[in-house]
This record gives structure tokens, sequence and C-alpha cells, in this order.
């Protein structure tokens, strides 16, 4: 019996075969879940041939976590195909290039980048909540926001509300039985970090600096830590955030 044998999850952001969503979807397939996954505008005909490498055939619905429609409708399009949901995987974030230059960025930058990276963890979680009606999961997934990093700029700001936010909807949601934890990956080959300019500084250093050390193509311990927030295996963790980056947020500068 594995992992996630029955339950029937929700998987956003998958862009690429490398992409830690795409490896979540993948092992949770082989764990025995149900998966569906989301996209939408000019990147469902890529979420829809990526999904074609996953183990088992899965539908691909539409969603972009800033549109008010497509978040009200979720329930109410997701339930006939797959009646209900046990957990959520929230893997997206955006930010228009001005935003990764601290002092130049303007409000519409910084509020671009809050919005579809922080305040869209409690848009999907409410969203996908009448679906989740015997308790489940959210995992959204992070990168630590307790620092300043080089480059990062208003998206490790925007990382830092995500991660407050997590701590509110775990408050919020808890009463349902729903538990919300994230995962702080070290830096991976993601599309995400591809559009950061200089994000390479991170993967330069980040093996040195690890005492496990660190794949930055490797996506997979991500992932299973992932899966094993969404299984029954943390019925009492809420709020949480999982290090999953070989051990750097640990270590001094």
């Amino acid at each position: 019996m594995g992992l996630l044998e029955g339950k029937k999850l929700l998987v956003t952001g998958v862009l690429m075969d490398s992409s830690i969503a795409f490896h979540v979807a993948r092992l949770a397939q082989e764990e025995g879940a149900e998966v569906v996954l989301t996209s939408f505008g000019r990147t469902m005909k890529i979420t829809q041939t990526i999904s074609r490498r996953l183990p088992e055939p899965v539908e691909v619905v539409e969603l972009d976590v800033t549109n008010t429609e497509h978040l009200e409708t979720l329930a109410e399009r997701l339930e006939p195909i797959i009646g209900s949901l046990d957990g959520v995987v929230h893997s997206i974030g955006f930010a228009p290039q001005g935003a990764f230059t601290f002092m130049d960025a303007t409000w519409e930058d910084v509020s671009t980048a809050l919005h579809a990276s922080a305040y869209s963890l409690k848009a999907l979680a409410k969203a996908a909540e009448p679906l989740m009606n015997d308790g489940g999961a959210v995992v959204g997934l992070t990168f630590d926001a307790k620092f300043a990093w080089p480059v990062y700029d208003w998206m490790g700001v925007a990382k830092a509300a995500f991660e407050s936010t997590n701590r509110y909807l775990a408050r919020d949601l808890g009463p349902q039985g729903i538990r919300c934890n994230l995962v702080a990956a070290g830096p991976i080959r993601t599309t995400a970090a591809k559009s950061i300019p200089g994000f390479e500084q991170f993967e330069e250093t980040w093996n040195n600096r690890a005492p496990l050390g660190w794949d930055v193509s490797d996506a997979v311990p991500a992932a299973r830590a992932c899966a094993a927030l969404l299984s029954d295996w943390f019925p009492a963790t809420t709020g949480e955030i999982v290090h999953v980056d070989g051990g750097v947020h640990a270590m001094g500068q």
C-alpha cells in the first residue's frame, strides 16, 4: 500500500519535468494518489505536454491564481473530475523583472509579486476548501525567507509574506482538519529560478555550504518531503516549514 493510497490531490506549477511540482505529481501517483494538475494561458499546452511524462494520465484544469473567476469556480469545475480533495500543492511564484532590483522596484512590481507569490496561497486554499470536507493538507514551496539573499530582493519579501500566510492558514483551517505546511527547498534549476537574474550565484555556492551536499538538478528530495506532508504520517503538524536544503539553513554565515 502506497504512502498516498486513495488520496486525491491538486498540484499546481508543473511546467518542466525537472520541476519540484512535476516530481511531487509523479511520486504521488506512484504512491497511490489520484492527481489533477493546473495551468493557464500560454502555459496550458506546456503543462499538458509535460503531464504525459507522468506514470498515469491526468486532467489539467485552468487556474490562474490571480484570476477571481478561476478561483471562485475551481471547486465547481474540479468536483466532476475528482469528487473531493485530500491535498493541494502550491508551487507558484512570479515577480516582474523590476522586482529583482530592490531600491528601484515600483509598487506595481512589488504588488504583482505579492499577489502571485504570497496572497495566492490563501486564495488557492480557500478555493479548494469546499472539496476538503474530510480535512487534508495544503503544502507550499518556499525559499527560506529569514535572510536578505543576493538578487532575490522583492521575491524574498514575497516569500516572507508567503511563510506568514502559511501560519495564518494553519490557524484558520486547523479546525476543519486541514494542515498547512511549507517545504523550504534549496536552489533547483526550475522555470522560476531561470527567471531570476543572477540566480546562478546560489547554485555555485550552495553545495559548498551544505553539510549533506546539494545537487541543483535534483528536485526529488524536496518532492519527497511534499509527499510526506501530504500523507497521513504528519497528522499533528501544521504551520511548519520543513527545510530540504542539504542543511544550509542551519549553518553560520
